[in-house]
C-alpha cells in the first residue's frame, strides 16, 4: 500500500516542504555535485603552480637578494637592510648616478615612443578595416616583422643604419639628404634609430588588437551618426574613439610597461652609446647584476622601476575611467 506526503506536511527534519518538492540529493550524485566545487581548482592548478614558480616565488626572492650585499661568486652575501635602496636616492653614491642616468634614457624612449605606438597603429587599423582588395594581404605585411625576435630586428638594422656602408645613408644621399649620419653612435640620431625601428617592429601587435576592437563597435551607431549629419571626423570622434575606450586603456598600459622595460634594441643596435645616453634601466640592470655581481644593487633597482611602472599604470587607469555625468 502506497502513501502519499500532503503538501504542508512536515519533513523528516520537521520543517514543511511545499507539495511537489524534491527531496535533496543524499546518494551517490549528492557526493559527486559536492566534489564538483573543486573542480575549477582542478583546471586552475597548472597556471597557479607556473605562476608561483615562475612570478611569485621570483619576486619574493627578488626583494630577499635586495636586502643582501649579494655577489653569487661569493659564498656570503651580507645582510645590509634597505642600505641597497637608500644608495639609490643619495647622492654621490656608486649607484645613484648610473641608475637615475639609465631612468632618464627610459623615461625618453618611452616618451618619445608611445604616442607613435598608440597613434600609428590605430591610423592603420581604420586603414585596414576598409573594405578593398588585397585587404587581407596588408594585414599580413604590417603584422609580419612583430614575429621577428629582437636579435633579429636589431642586427637587420644595424647594418641598415651603419654610417659607412648602409642603406638608410645611401638613400639618403640620393635624395639630397646628408648620408653621414651616425644613427647608432651619435644622440639625438640614436633616439631616432630606436624609436623608429621599435614603432615598425611593434605597430602590427597594436594594429590588430584596433581592429578586433573596430568591429565590435555596432555599425548601427555609424549610421545614427550619418543621419545626424556627422562627417568623418565626427564619427572618429563620437563613436569611434568611445567605443574603443576600454582597449585603448590596455593598449596604453602594455605599451607603457613595454617601452619601460626595453632592452635589446639599446644592447645590439647601440650597445648603449653613445657613452651611457641610450642605456635604459633594464640594460643598467642587466649590467649591475650580471658583470659587476652586485645583485642586491641591481634587484634595488627593478624595484624602484617597478613602483614607478606601478604609478604610471593607476595613472592610465584613472585617465581612462568611467566618468560618470552630475544630474543637474
Amino acid at each position: 500500500m502506497t502513501s502519499t506526503v500532503q503538501a504542508g506536511a512536515p519533513s523528516r527534519e520537521g520543517a514543511p516542504r511545499p507539495a511537489g518538492a524534491s527531496r535533496p540529493a543524499s546518494g551517490p550524485g549528492g557526493r559527486i555535485r559536492q566534489q564538483g566545487r573543486f573542480t575549477p581548482w582542478l583546471f586552475l592548478l597548472p597556471y597557479l603552480a607556473l605562476f608561483g614558480v615562475f612570478v611569485a616565488l621570483p619576486a619574493v626572492l627578488g626583494v630577499w637578494i635586495s636586502l643582501h650585499n649579494w655577489d653569487y661568486t661569493l659564498p656570503f652575501q651580507p645582510f645590509v637592510g634597505v642600505d641597497n635602496y637608500v644608495d639609490l636616492f643619495t647622492s654621490g653614491s656608486t649607484t645613484s648616478e648610473v641608475f637615475w642616468n639609465s631612468m632618464r634614457a627610459t623615461a625618453i624612449f618611452t616618451i618619445g615612443s608611445v604616442p607613435f605606438l598608440l597613434t600609428v597603429p590605430l591610423a592603420v587599423a581604420l586603414l585596414m578595416a576598409q573594405k578593398f582588395r588585397g585587404r587581407n594581404f596588408f594585414r599580413a605585411v604590417y603584422f609580419a616583422p612583430y614575429v621577428l625576435g629582437v636579435a633579429v630586428v636589431a642586427v637587420l638594422w644595424r647594418f641598415l643604419l651603419d654610417s659607412n656602408i648602409g642603406l638608410v645613408n645611401y638613400y639618403a644621399g640620393l635624395l639630397g639628404l646628408p648620408d653621414n649620419t651616425a644613427w647608432t653612435t651619435s644622440t639625438p640620431a640614436a633616439w631616432v634609430a630606436l624609436i623608429g625601428v621599435t614603432v615598425w617592429w611593434t605597430l602590427g601587435f597594436n594594429a590588430v588588437i584596433y581592429l578586433a576592437a573596430l568591429q565590435d563597435i555596432p555599425q548601427e551607431l555609424y549610421e545614427a551618426a550619418r543621419v545626424d549629419g556627422a562627417g568623418r571626423w565626427g564619427q572618429f570622434v563620437n563613436v569611434t574613439l568611445p567605443g574603443l575606450r576600454p582597449i585603448l586603456s590596455f593598449i596604453t598600459i602594455t605599451t607603457l610597461i613595454a617601452s619601460a622595460n626595453m632592452f635589446g634594441q639599446s644592447y645590439l643596435m647601440t650597445q648603449g652609446a653613445p657613452g651611457r645616453e641610450t642605456r635604459t634601466a633594464i640594460y643598467q640592470i642587466a649590467e649591475t647584476g650580471l658583470r659587476s655581481y652586485q645583485m642586491g644593487d641591481a634587484a634595488a633597482m627593478s624595484y624602484v622601476l617597478t613602483v614607478f611602472l606601478m604609478i604610471l599604470s593607476i595613472g592610465v587607469f584613472w585617465l581612462f575611467r568611467e566618468r560618470k555625468e552630475k544630474i543637474r
